[in-house]
């Protein structure tokens, strides 16, 4: 699995928080998961922004969003002609601030890093067991 990442926010390309979930879901999966963050000021490259926000942004405007509601049937309603659907999922539990990763992980870190860009380019391994 490829995942192409923004280099700020909560995936930052320096959070070990991003890199703790993420070995924790390669594991889950028994998938190796590989992440390329694009650099600080490059995410107006990221696909997603040109083939996903412009679609969906149409479909959303003009209207006033009242509840989550209204705006998971608008964005669920976004399709072009080339086949884009959105499938919408709503988080309902709390987002976590000051997190940690547990000092062990960063001792033990399973995550390899490539060797061409290794800050931003790198990959969670299943752990065998």
């Amino acid at each position: 699995m490829l995942l192409l990442c923004d280099g700020g926010g909560s995936n930052s390309a320096s959070r070990y928080v991003f890199k703790e979930d993420l070995q924790k879901l390669a594991d889950r999966l028994g998938l190796e998961i590989r992440v390329a963050h694009y650099p600080p000021y490059c995410s107006k490259y990221n696909p997603i922004e040109h083939r996903l926000f412009p679609h969906v942004t149409r479909a959303c405007q003009g209207v006033v969003f009242h509840t989550v509601q209204v705006v998971k049937a608008l964005m669920e309603k976004t399709k072009t002609r080339a086949g884009l659907e959105v499938t919408v999922n709503i988080l309902d539990k709390p987002y976590e601030i000051g997190r940690q990763c547990a000092d062990e992980f960063k001792k033990n870190m399973k995550i390899v890093f490539d060797a061409l860009l290794p800050k931003w380019n790198y990959r969670a391994v299943p752990a065998v067991g």
